[in-house]
């Protein structure tokens, strides 16, 4: 396993590195086929943050890519809070890889348009990923592992760039854009 530690508005020191590094072993054991962890520790300057010690991680395997991000006044604390939480999604996959995939009923056959007013809008953060081919089922199961409410992929099917979204009622919806 790579494991890199970065750090944003702090200098990383060896005794954080060493901390962080010890404590990723316990998804290393967890989850043998990881491949690379990166950790970036970060201090938000703004004095009316209390959690103002924040860290992310990345886990790549050679399956689903996990992701969490925790926050506290202590960086130690942040460390065990996202560790805590990157277990509780290997917990999920390993679960969601014994367990058949469930199918999912078709999306609805036409969207309708919608319109947006334009205004100013400031863009805060880009991300950049690879988009890897999969089945929406397996799209399906990303999205659970990174918890966010919608995931983008390449669909192995028709090889066209998908988005799988969590419904309010609970199911999950595909879009396919033509």
């Amino acid at each position: 396993m790579r494991l890199e530690v970065k750090g944003r508005n702090v200098e990383v020191n060896d005794a954080i590195r060493r901390y962080a590094a010890e404590k990723l072993d316990r998804i290393e054991k967890q989850l043998p086929e990881t491949t690379q962890i990166e950790v970036e520790l970060q201090v938000e300057k703004n004095p009316s943050i209390a959690d103002h010690h924040i860290a992310e991680a990345t886990v790549w395997t050679k399956g689903p890519v996990l992701r969490a991000r925790e926050a506290s006044g202590d960086m130690k604390a942040s460390i065990d809070q996202l560790v805590d939480k990157l277990e509780r999604q290997v917990k999920r996959y390993r679960e969601k890889r014994r367990v058949a995939p469930r199918r999912h009923a078709p999306p609805p056959a036409g969207m309708p348009a919608v319109e947006v007013e334009e205004t100013a809008v400031a863009i805060t953060k880009t991300k950049q990923f690879t988009v890897d081919p999969m089945t929406p089922d397996e799209a399906v199961l990303q999205l659970e592992l990174v918890g966010h409410d919608f995931f983008v992929f390449r669909n192995a099917e028709s090889n066209g760039i998908n988005v799988v979204y969590r419904r309010r009622d609970g199911h999950y919806g595909l879009i396919e854009p033509q």
